[in-house]
């Protein structure tokens, strides 16, 4: 398999609507009085609906509260922060919430916060608690102060914010500098954040889930509440962990298994000992890999973990390693790299960069040459920030700022000197980047290569090949068409194979425009010219149905692009399987849609090949023999998998021996077979009767186990689609497997994952020179570069859907000529037009 490369919207809102609608005028005139007389009526009866409902829902029970205020409740605003005191000694003792130092001090704040609420009459109405929670070196105290509002005053809640509060606080500041009364504790600064009152814990409460941790250079764990089992429904709990002053506090979590939904179970982890939004690193739920593990840092000697569930789905939770580590550790980065070529990085990459940090790099290479920069990782995500602006964390090169996830980031410097800044601010933090830098010739940028503008250096062959190779098109920019290219009219040139294929290859349409029908016509799928009334006709006009597709108003109609429901019904609807509505009246397009889910959280890797550990879970590996591994195959349910009949029925008969066939499930690394990877064996090959040795038509087969599979987070099925499902022409899809790193190499230790597109069908008969059936499609790139090689045979090629958050199955490699060859596409067998087939011999 060759290099891959990576391409990468809200709530659908629905009004309902109410037509009023009168019978047609008659002539006569008695009637028209009727008609007047009956308006009259009706106005008459909804201004006494109108009234009636009125009087029901404002004015009945007025002293018990109204019966739209019934459905609505109480509001609970909670706010946290820190205040610095002054002249107050730090007491070691205040680290302990059953100190009487605490109680003391914690008591006293308490009622200054009280105190500084009554100046504010809103404040003061509606403050219930004020809870100081811990206390720093400086000396710090951190607080939360909560507000009840009753469902009758839910009005003024746009009156509650941080800003009121802060306010109000530091008003109580400068209150104090007027004063000499020594006995008064005064504090110098104060922060305030509207906190989630799940969020809101008391450490002197008795039957808080609370815990003081004390980190130090020894590795210790802590886990959540009923690991590895499963957390308790409901479960608030909160560790504060502490180190010595000149240490900061490194977190990892090993394992990390919670609700896949952040808005019901998460962790929120603080660079503080206060919720203070301000001031957290990040907010992770979902299941994450071992070879991804989360692992984070303070910037100093304190840090907050919050667990918050629901009372739905519990999941095994986490279990964490802390440690304390050199605060210098993470606060030094950057300096002078004065190499030709070498490698930079975030603090503590691959680990999360800590908060409030700021680092230099001044990269200088020999005169006469440049500086070329590729960044191989790029993450730097954060909340509600513009990645156009990047005003919290970032990394600013050449007077340019970029943050957010990129797929790819080269640049290249106008000198021999290069400064790389890198900032991040007190919250939020992510992976950061990892960058490797280089000197090159000016003069040859790219030796025996097409230099890019943006410093990559791609193969000669790929510069105006109509595909963006280079990212930002200074590969198809200046280009003269040649006799096989058609002009668009942007000045960019595409394969005449793509003219009128449906896909806007050009950009600006150009290669679209003289191939539609007129605009009162409707095109069908085969390019016939219909009037445009057949559409949603509940008519099968277009011989293929293409004009019935879609249409909620032709239920009757069953057509190629028809889902069949179980009770024979039809939806015409696009891809109706598994999109989480139930389109059929029997519910059965939502059955069977336990598969497609990938359990672990993917970090996207720029111009990765290695697959992660679980990354493709319905991959499998088929070893013959005892010669390793020899084709590919994936799960489609715990008995059954799905392969391609070249990989069986050979020139030897043991080849479709059952019995020499290895099966191995959730693996990675064909070296190395871990506790998580399953070894079944074959108990038959059903191999498909039309299967043709000559033309690969019908490559397609059935492999049933000698025992189920227990699927695990490694292990799981795919999807695999209806027959009206609809893969479109430009689809990014994948294809994984172990197969030949290059045409003729050695196979792949480690699994491989390549993006390839799904090709239009016409260009795929064509560079085919017309061996494609319709049990057949294309997936690759016309440039060359991306294909499937010797070895990934009976493999995958999957595809995402958006609308149900599945992968499925969109085919299975069969064959191709060479690997990656320019023109020379890969071949898969069809699934959609295999479904029945399927269906009928495993049930699935």
């Amino acid at each position: 398999m060759n290099s891959a490369r990576y391409e990468y919207d809200g709530l659908n809102g629905r009004h309902g609507q109410i037509d009023f609608s009168s019978r047609k005028e008659r002539t006569s005139s008695k009637k028209k009085v009727g008609i007047v007389i009956g308006v009259l009526m009706g106005i008459l009866i909804l201004a006494a609906i109108a009234a009636f409902l009125i009087w029901l829902f404002v004015f009945k029970d007025a002293d018990s509260g109204s019966t739209v205020s019934k459905q609505l409740s109480a509001s609970t605003q909670v706010f946290s922060g820190h205040m610095k005191l002054v002249d107050v000694p730090y007491n070691k003792k205040l680290e302990d919430t059953k100190s009487k130092e605490f109680r003391a001090l914690a008591d006293n704040l308490g009622a200054i916060l009280e105190e500084n609420y009554k100046k504010d009459p809103l404040l003061a109405k509606y403050h219930t608690t004020s809870v100081i929670s811990a206390f720093s070196e400086g000396v710090i105290a951190y607080y939360w102060s909560q507000f009840n509002i009753p469902v009758e005053d839910l009005e003024i809640m746009p009156e509650f914010s941080e800003e009121r509060l802060l306010e109000t606080l530091e008003s109580g500041i400068e209150d104090q500098r007027k004063t000499a009364d020594l006995k008064t504790i005064r504090f110098s600064e104060v922060t305030a954040s509207i906190t989630d009152p799940r969020m809101a814990r008391n450490p002197r409460g008795a039957k808080e889930c609370f815990f003081r941790l004390e980190a130090t250079e020894t590795s210790q764990t802590f886990s959540s509440p009923g690991y590895p089992k499963a957390y308790p429904s409901r479960s608030r709990c909160q560790w504060q962990i502490r180190a010595s002053e000149d240490k900061a506090i490194l977190v990892t979590f090993p394992v990390f298994n919670i609700e896949d939904d952040c808005s019901d179970d998460f962790v929120s982890i603080y660079d503080s000992l206060s919720p203070d939004d301000s001031q957290a690193i990040t907010e992770k739920c979902g299941l994450r890999p071992p070879s991804n593990p989360l692992e984070v840092s303070s910037s100093g000697n304190i840090m907050l973990i919050n667990l918050i569930t629901d009372g739905f789905v519990q999941k095994p939770g986490f279990m964490a390693n802390y440690r304390a580590i050199p605060k210098s550790k993470v606060q030094s980065c950057g300096g002078d790299l004065t190499e030709r070529e070498g490698v930079f990085t975030s603090p503590l990459h691959p680990s999360f960069y800590p908060p409030t940090v700021d680092c230099k790099w001044t990269i200088k290479v020999p005169a006469g040459k440049l500086v070329r920069v590729k960044f191989n990782i790029f993450r730097m995500k954060e909340p509600g920030v513009d990645i156009r602006v990047c005003h919290k964390d970032y990394v600013e090169v050449m007077g340019t700022k970029y943050c957010g996830e990129l797929s790819t980031l080269s640049i290249t410097s106008d000198s021999n000197v290069l400064k790389v800044k890198f900032h991040s601010d007190e919250s939020y933090t992510d992976k950061g980047f990892s960058a490797k830098y280089s000197a090159y010739d000016p003069a040859d940028p790219c030796p025996n290569m097409f230099a890019c503008a943006s410093g990559i250096c791609i193969s000669k062959d790929l510069q105006c090949d109509g595909w963006n190779d280079c990212g930002d098109m200074s590969d198809e920019r200046k280009c003269k068409c040649e006799t096989d290219q058609f002009s668009c009219g942007n000045g960019l040139c595409k394969p005449k194979l793509w003219v009128c294929d449906r896909v806007n290859d050009c950009g600006d349409g150009s290669d679209e425009k003289q191939c539609n029908c007129e605009n009162n016509e409707w095109r069908c799928g085969d390019g016939v010219c219909m009037p445009q009334e057949v559409v949603c006709d509940s008519k099968q006009d277009c011989e293929d149905g293409s004009d019935e597709a879609s249409c909620e108003t032709s239920p009757g109609i069953c057509s190629d692009f028809s889902f069949k429901c179980e009770n024979n019904d039809c939806v015409n609807k696009v891809n109706a399987e598994c999109d989480r509505v139930n389109d059929c009246s029997d519910n059965s397009d939502e059955k069977g849609c336990a598969c497609g889910r990938r359990p672990y959280k993917m970090n996207r890797i720029v111009g990765g090949q290695n697959a992660d550990l679980g990354e493709w879970p319905w991959q499998v590996s088929l070893h013959f023999l005892t010669n390793g591994h020899a084709c590919g195959a994936s799960i489609i349910s715990e008995r059954w998998l799905l392969s391609a009949s070249h990989c069986f029925i050979t020139s030897s008969p043991l080849n479709y021996v059952a019995s020499n066939w290895q099966t191995y499930s959730g693996m990675q690394d064909q070296y190395k077979e871990d506790d998580s990877v399953q070894h079944r064996k074959l108990k038959r090959i059903i191999s498909h009767p039309d299967y043709n040795q000559m033309t690969f038509d019908y490559d397609i087969a059935l492999l049933e186990l000698s025992q189920p599979l227990e699927f695990t987070n490694t292990i799981q099925p795919i999807c695999l689609p209806s027959s009206s499902h609809v893969f479109p022409a430009g689809t990014p899809c994948w294809v994984t497997g172990w197969g030949a790193l290059r045409e003729g190499g050695q196979k792949a230790q480690l699994l491989q994952k390549a993006s390839v597109k799904i090709i239009n069908d016409t260009v795929c008969n064509v560079v085919t020179e017309g061996q494609v059936t319709s049990r057949m499609l294309c997936s690759g790139f016309l440039a060359g570069g991306v294909d499937a090689c010797q070895g990934d045979s009976g493999g995958p090629l999957v595809c995402f859907e958006e609308s149900g958050g599945r992968w499925f199955q969109a085919g299975i490699v069969s064959w191709g000529e060479g690997c990656a060859r320019r023109n020379k596409p890969g071949v898969y067998s069809r699934v959609t037009k295999l479904r029945e087939w399927i269906k009928k011999e495993t049930g699935v």
